[in-house]
């Protein structure tokens, strides 16, 4: 009996996970790059600040889109579709979007403003990175909103939910940090 439920189980969960669109799909290899560059904008405040706050902050992004990535990925490789290359995410290199829109994706950083973020350290750092990850989050809530909205998947709609609303949260306190 128990081997009958398992495979049950197993089948519907490879069923549900098979319930996707092209939303979903333009999600992951869009929000995998996005969060890509997340983490390593953020990585840089080990080595160039010593506020609290923004360390704590970039700990928090590192330690929440690390696993999001990889889930994404996971989802990616599910579904039979290409999951975007390591250094396929920074800068200027691609600003389009995987699923061929030509319309730049939202809250990129080019090459030029990360090369200025990783020239910058102490309170100039705080400014720059502070300033640039309000936008670059800013440009993950405007594609999870479209993924809750035209999205099939109901993981990866749950995802667009979370990553909505924890960086509206770590937006706020960036601005609380900006003001201070």
């Amino acid at each position: 009996m128990a081997a009958a439920t398992l495979t049950a189980c197993s089948s519907r969960d490879n069923s549900a996970s098979a319930d996707y669109n092209k939303a979903d799909i333009s999600f992951a290899q869009d929000m995998i790059p996005h969060h890509r560059q997340a983490t390593q904008m953020a990585e840089l405040a080990k080595t160039r600040t010593d506020t609290v706050a923004v360390l704590k902050l970039a700990a928090d992004i590192q330690a929440a889109q690390g696993p999001e990535i990889d889930t994404m990925a996971g989802w990616l490789k599910t579904w039979g579709k290409d999951v975007p290359a390591e250094g396929d995410d920074m800068g200027d290199m691609d600003h389009s979007t995987t699923s061929g829109n030509s319309s730049p994706m939202p809250g990129m950083m080019s090459d030029n403003q990360l090369a200025e973020l990783k020239a910058s350290s102490g309170a100039e750092f705080d400014r720059l990175f502070l300033t640039m990850m309000v936008a670059h989050h800013e440009g993950a809530i405007q594609m999870a909103k479209a993924e809750q909205s035209d999205g099939k998947n109901t993981d990866a709609k749950a995802l667009a939910g979370t990553i909505r609303k924890d960086q509206t949260a770590e937006i706020a306190t960036m601005r609380d940090l900006l003001r201070s």
